[in-house]
């Protein structure tokens, strides 16, 4: 069985007491270019540049602190033992939902406060927020913290590295994080097709919204995270209820704008 050995040390250099981690680097390349996407964007729609780049640096703010609550409240017990290790965002430890949660907070706080359109901003932040959604994964990979449950499929992951976070070292696991980031492109490439002519503006949101919410929700069971809700990870109960709340919006705009399109 031919299975991919994962030996590289999750930590880069160290500096002293500090150590520079490829899971940092990779967050920090992520948000780097999810931001110029979403800028990109905000200038094609015609969006003030000042205001969206003033509204994405609140949804980053909001997004790091909403991924690593998120992460914290679904390993409570660990963190209640290690209380210093809460703020070792580098080592590790950022929940997606949650940074899109907070990212959402932060950003539509200062948009609304600045009148920015709502619809054509969250319109033009969706691709960046998939791309560094995905971006951000290949941290994950050399991490060992986004790592699946026993596989024994080809191709499947051996973390041998002492310090990666993987929950069992030498022991093939699913590339979950590979699942997620292919998925994502694909969700990805329907995005980028339908914000060039959307039909009306809020769609490209939630359609991201429902699709990623979608595949999260299945791809989540090859993961071993700790249950919360009716044999559910926490990723899965959220899932669930942005997939149910996302869903039927999409459907019915999509109803609206074909009660109201002109007869042919």
């Amino acid at each position: 069985m031919s299975f991919l050995v994962i030996a590289i040390d999750p930590v880069i250099v160290r500096l002293g007491p500090l150590a520079v981690r490829w899971y940092g680097l990779m967050i920090a390349l992520a948000i780097a270019l999810g931001v110029s996407l979403a800028l990109r964007e905000a200038r094609r729609k015609g969006l003030d540049e000042e205001k969206a780049y003033s509204t994405a640096l609140w949804g980053v703010v909001g997004a790091v602190v909403g991924a690593r609550l998120f992460h914290v409240v679904d390993r409570l017990d660990f963190y209640l033992q290690n209380p210093t290790l809460i703020l070792a965002v580098q080592q590790g430890g950022l929940a997606i939902w949650g940074g899109i949660i907070g990212g959402l907070a932060g950003g539509l706080l200062y948009a609304r406060l600045s009148r920015l359109p709502l619809l054509p901003a969250l319109d033009a932040a969706a691709p960046g927020l998939l791309l560094g959604q995905t971006v951000g994964r290949l941290g994950c990979i050399i991490n060992g913290d986004a790592a699946g449950g026993p596989s024994t499929l080809p191709l499947s992951f051996v973390y041998v590295h002492p310090d990666a976070l993987a929950p069992e070292l030498g022991q093939p696991t699913h590339p979950y994080p590979v699942y997620e980031m292919l998925w994502n492109a694909l969700v990805l490439g329907l995005l980028w097709r339908l914000r060039l002519r959307p039909p009306a503006d809020g769609l490209v949101f939630l359609t991201y919204l429902s699709l990623y919410a979608l595949g999260r929700f299945f791809l989540t069971f090859v993961r071993q995270e700790q249950v919360v809700l009716l044999g559910l990870q926490q990723a899965q109960v959220i899932s669930l209820v942005v997939f149910l709340v996302a869903t039927p919006l999409l459907l019915w705009r999509w109803w609206r704008l074909a009660r109201t399109a002109p007869a042919a």
